[in-house]
């Protein structure tokens, strides 16, 4: 079978012996610790905003603006085509992804508290410095700021959830991540749509108001327990015991304490965690966790969306505050199917989202590119059904991104590796997936430009490699325990060849050889 199933209770499973209850301690950690969610999602939402803002233009890309007047009554592909104008969006993934090396070092010694509070720091500093711009290059450096800022957030913040949380609830707790990330970006065209009016400087208020998701990230931060399983892997033992009967809200924790332990033994003999991810047996948690997952997220087009939702609109013949307000439709839409998925994750699993959705995002694209391409591009204004046909669609689009690609993007990764390259598994996670946000970021509008319509089918028929991948790939993990789903591998049809008894014989081989 494609998808593999529960783990089996041989093996030394202890999963059935784990007792927990939801405490307010427990529930106070997952509320704090997901606000790191809200800085990605806030400067994803106000940075396709800001660069449709005259007055943003005007002051910082005065071609961009003359081209921009010259066609006020025309619906052209290439309208915004600027690279400097997309280095402002990009720059910041640039940054985060490599940042997110320095943040594995920090999560895995000092602790998954101590990445987001860094995080906080540096994410408020680099808001701060683009709220004040006065040139270019003061824009592009706070943005290299708020993209460190995202790469120890976005490091630490989905490990923190997915090992505080008990394995039953562990997919709705882990998508907090991706709820504060959507409302993030609600709230900023919230912002948006009202700063636009403030001339000439509303564009400022949008991006010096990141400092408040920051400020609140670093206050509560100082406030949050460390997860268990850190505090083990420290070897803080006894603190890491109490801290799992807190947030469990019970002392009968021998069950899951041990299995932290083995856990903890087992990254102790690991030296360099990078390395070891390369070897054979982590080759399912490194191939779908660490590269396929986080690339085919962004490779969905979702963030295109997300970016330039307000330039698109403009594009195709909305007005700006017309532009804004579709966009601040297709967030709130993002935050109804994050809740959608967070209530029914833990109960159909990861697999049918990935895969119900999958079809539906195929659909819109292809439903885009048609319209596109009979009713677009020859320089007349959009008909007003047709307008609203396309919000539709692209509303339909979000709401199966949101409950799929969205959350389970950050989550099945975070669940699938062993504690002993978490943190590094993690950083691989981010800097993929801000390589391929990066790129996305720059080239998207080029792409309008030169692809036109065809962008939208170039998706669909990436999202249909990326679910096909899904279905042979990925078995389900859903209320398996994070330190149990190892054990998933030796059963799958096909990475049972890597874990089974084919990699324990390759190991044996490789112990012999370093002896000798």
């Amino acid at each position: 079978m494609a998808g593999g199933g529960f783990v089996d209770q041989k093996d030394g499973a202890r999963a059935h012996l784990y007792e927990y209850r939801i405490t307010s301690y427990f529930v106070f950690a997952c509320i704090v610790g997901s606000l790191g969610g809200s800085l990605f999602g806030y400067d994803l939402g106000v940075s396709g905003g800001v660069t449709s803002m005259d007055d943003f233009l005007k002051e910082f890309f005065p071609g961009v603006y003359r081209r921009k007047q010259e066609h006020l009554n025309e619906t052209d592909y290439c309208k915004y085509d600027n690279q400097i104008l997309t280095l402002f969006t990009s720059s910041l993934y640039i940054a985060a992804l490599v940042s997110t090396f320095g943040a594995s070092y920090v999560t895995r010694n000092k602790g998954r508290k101590a990445s987001i509070i860094c995080g906080s720091i540096s994410f408020f500093a680099g808001a701060v410095l683009n709220a004040s711009a006065q040139n270019i290059a003061m824009l592009i450096l706070g943005r290299i700021l708020l993209g460190v800022g995202i790469g120890f957030g976005n490091q630490a913040v989905p490990l923190y959830l997915s090992e505080m949380a008990p394995a039953k609830i562990r997919g709705a707790v882990n998508q907090l991540f991706q709820l504060t990330t959507c409302l993030g970006i609600l709230i900023a065209n919230f912002v948006n749509y009202g700063v636009e009016r403030i001339h000439p400087w509303g564009w400022r208020l949008s991006l010096g108001l990141a400092a408040v998701p920051a400020t609140l990230m670093f206050i509560g931060g100082i406030f949050l327990p460390e997860t268990p399983n850190s505090l083990v892997e420290q070897g803080r033992l006894e603190e890491g015991r109490q801290v799992l009967e807190k947030i469990r809200g019970t002392p009968k924790v021998d069950a899951e304490f041990a299995d932290l332990i083995d856990a903890s033994n087992a990254a102790k003999a690991i030296k360099n965690p990078f390395r070891n991810l390369l070897k054979r047996k982590n080759r399912p948690q490194l191939v779908i966790g660490g590269l396929g997952i986080p690339a085919f997220q962004q490779l969905t087009g979702m963030n295109s969306i997300l970016f330039y939702a307000p330039v698109i609109f403009q594009s195709l013949g909305f007005g700006s505050g017309a532009s804004l307000y579709s966009s601040t439709i297709t967030s709130a839409a993002l935050v109804l199917a994050t809740l959608i998925s967070m209530a029914f994750v833990d109960k159909f699993g990861r697999r049918a989202f990935f895969l119900e959705a999958g079809c539906e995002m195929i659909l819109c694209s292809i439903a885009i590119a048609v319209t596109l391409a009979l009713k677009f591009g020859e320089g007349k204004m959009l008909p007003k059904g047709i307008g609203i046909f396309l919000v539709v669609v692209i509303c339909v689009f979000v709401l199966a991104y949101g409950r799929s690609w969205g959350p389970l993007g950050w989550l099945v990764p975070s669940e699938l590796f062993p504690l002993e390259t978490r943190s590094a598994g993690q950083s691989m996670v981010v800097c993929v997936n801000m390589i391929f946000t990066a790129l996305i970021a720059q080239c998207f509008l080029a792409a309008l430009c030169h692809l036109k319509y065809g962008i939208f089918l170039l998706f669909a028929g990436l999202i249909f490699v990326m679910s096909c991948f899904i279905f042979f790939l990925l078995p389900e993990t859903k209320q398996v325990p994070i330190e149990e789903i190892h054990l998933l591998w030796k059963n799958h049809w096909f990475w049972k060849r890597y874990c089974g008894l084919e990699e324990n014989a390759h190991e044996l081989t490789e112990k012999t050889r370093e002896k000798v």
